[in-house]
């Protein structure tokens, strides 16, 4: 196990540093100049070279690359160009209310889609089964964004039983309350999955050897589907729900946007449209280390769930 784990985080590394370092080159071939975005049109040539050799941006790419890597790897994440404010903490204080978010979402979506998978599997071609077939396609086929703006029409402005925009006063009540609607919104489209999921591998494992076995042996069905059949089904989702989890954490900026609620993803977003570089790349850095997390420790999870995983990578 300590050998697969160690496998695991040296592959994680490895995918984040090549990871940003795409990133890295990719928004530097967005057209435009930063250093005219910052200073604006009047800014004379030798304070637009100033600032360019002090952003780094007169080395060649692949010196600028390692120079951020290099930063990185001390913990040194750069400084906003516009408020002369260290990323690092511009960052981390967006970062916790995109986290709160992504787990609030993808939490209810676990409550919700693993049971309706587990009940349309085991009432397989019943009316159970084809209504949450039609459910869970439905819910992965309406878009996150349309889902934030009906919500906010329906549950804020005609029901008038939520607030629509901004994290709340401060008190825990109230940020709660301005949680539910974006919660709802980026975790609808994840009980879909997770339901079609989880039906599907029961289906598969019902079929299996050591399942009929167990039947032929008079265990109770509750057993069966619980401790033979659930309990095996369950290792895909998990992996499903580390994924989720990493990929609502880069894609919060919609839901961030329609219900103004701070984050990560909103302060990506403004960071690209003013060509705020430190802040872009720190930015992306974290969320990147976040979704190779929260996907190896799904697949340590698995690992520990099934030892059998163990031998295969």
């Amino acid at each position: 196990m300590l050998f697969y784990f160690i496998k695991r985080i040296c592959l994680g590394i490895l995918t984040i540093t090549i990871a940003v370092s795409v990133l890295y080159a990719m928004i530097h071939l967005v057209p435009g100049d930063p250093v005219k975005t910052i200073l604006g049109p009047r800014a004379s040539p030798e304070i637009q070279a100033q600032v360019r050799e002090k952003m780094g941006l007169n080395d060649p790419l692949p010196i600028q690359i390692v120079k951020f890597l290099g930063n990185v790897a001390r913990g040194d994440l750069g400084q906003d160009v516009f408020k002369r404010k260290s990323v690092n903490t511009i960052v981390f204080e967006q970062l916790p209310h995109t986290i709160y978010l992504v787990l609030c979402g993808i939490g209810w979506a676990i409550l919700i889609g693993i049971p309706l998978g587990c009940f349309a599997a085991v009432f397989q071609n019943s009316l159970i089964d084809r209504i949450v077939g039609v459910l869970s396609v439905s819910c992965i086929a309406i878009p996150t964004f349309l889902v934030a703006i009906y919500s906010v029409l329906l549950f804020a402005v005609t029901l008038k039983w939520l607030p629509a925009i901004g994290a709340g006063d401060g008190s825990l009540v109230s940020y709660i309350r301005h949680l539910v609607l974006p919660a709802f919104a980026v975790g609808l489209g994840w009980v879909g999955y997770l339901a079609r999921l989880v039906r599907a591998s029961m289906l598969e494992i019902m079929g299996e050897a050591h399942v009929r076995t167990a039947r032929a042996f008079g265990l109770k069905e509750q057993t069966v589907v619980f401790k033979y059949i659930l309990r095996l089904a369950i290792l895909p989702t998990i992996t499903l729900i580390g994924m989720g989890i990493g990929i609502l954490l880069s894609s919060a900026v919609f839901t961030e946007i329609v219900f103004a609620r701070p984050g990560i993803g909103r302060l990506i977003y403004e960071a690209v449209t003013s060509r705020n570089y430190p802040v872009v790349m720190g930015s992306v850095l974290v969320t990147t280390v976040l979704f190779v997390v929260s996907t190896t420790l799904a697949d340590l999870i698995n690992a520990i769930v099934d030892p059998r995983l163990r031998t295969k990578n």
